[in-house]
């Protein structure tokens, strides 16, 4: 299972994306601009930012979450998202014995490939115990290691990069996995900046419509009736 919890962020990260958008057409400096906004007039700027696409003053809010539970599959997509921050527990120093794996609903769900599946991780986890007892480093036994392995990662993204992730990731064309990552990382900033967030999540729920033409997913309807439901 995943788990995802954010663990720092911009203080008022709201407030910020504000007074950065504030700056941009005020003669006056940074700090008279934090003491003169209003809360109400916080979200009516965040609002306008958001709505007229003007990203710059997002990346101004940052966000730092935790993940554990998720397959080196998913990491290796994740890490495409070039604007962020990525530290992930390392196979080079973290001894792998007995580790755990992440088992794909197309296979939890099929009794005959569970089988082989559960079968072929066991066989890698001996192996890589032969390995290390033959005194083959950490580093070179790992080759041997499955994509399915269990692994943890810090994250650390901007406003504007975690829109433009949710954007592809909450997207039923993205993979199981990291879709579902992407909506507990929508959870997470959700509470702490709703007004920021409020429309996130798929390309369609942004826009009001599939960008993905003859590829669409075929949920867009779905999609659009749980954001007016939010």
């Amino acid at each position: 299972m995943i788990k995802v919890k954010l663990l720092d962020y911009t203080p008022e990260p709201e407030r910020v994306v504000a007074m950065a958008a504030r700056l941009c057409y005020s003669a006056s400096g940074a700090e008279e601009l934090a003491e003169r906004l209003s809360n109400d007039q916080v979200k009516k700027m965040v609002r306008r930012m958001v709505k007229l696409g003007h990203g710059s003053t997002l990346e101004h809010a940052s966000f730092t979450f935790g993940v554990e539970g998720v397959s080196r599959v998913l990491t290796h997509q994740l890490v495409r998202h070039r604007i962020a921050s990525y530290d992930q527990q390392s196979q080079r120093y973290v001894a792998a014995h007995g580790f755990q794996y992440i088992t794909p609903p197309s296979i939890a769900g099929n009794d005959t490939a569970k089988v082989k599946f559960d079968q072929l991780q066991q066989e890698i986890r001996r192996l890589y115990d032969e390995l290390t007892a033959l005194g083959v480093p950490k580093e070179d036994a790992r080759y041997v290691l499955t994509n399915a392995t269990e692994t943890k990662i810090l994250i650390t993204m901007n406003a504007r990069s975690l829109m433009h992730f949710f954007n592809l990731r909450c997207c039923y064309r993205a993979q199981w996995e990291i879709r579902e990552l992407a909506y507990k990382m929508l959870a997470e900033v959700k509470q702490v900046a709703p007004t920021l967030f409020h429309n996130a999540g798929a390309s369609c729920v942004n826009t009001g419509r599939c960008p993905e033409g003859d590829l669409t997913c075929g949920h867009f309807a779905e999609m659009i009736k749980l954001r007016e439901n939010d």
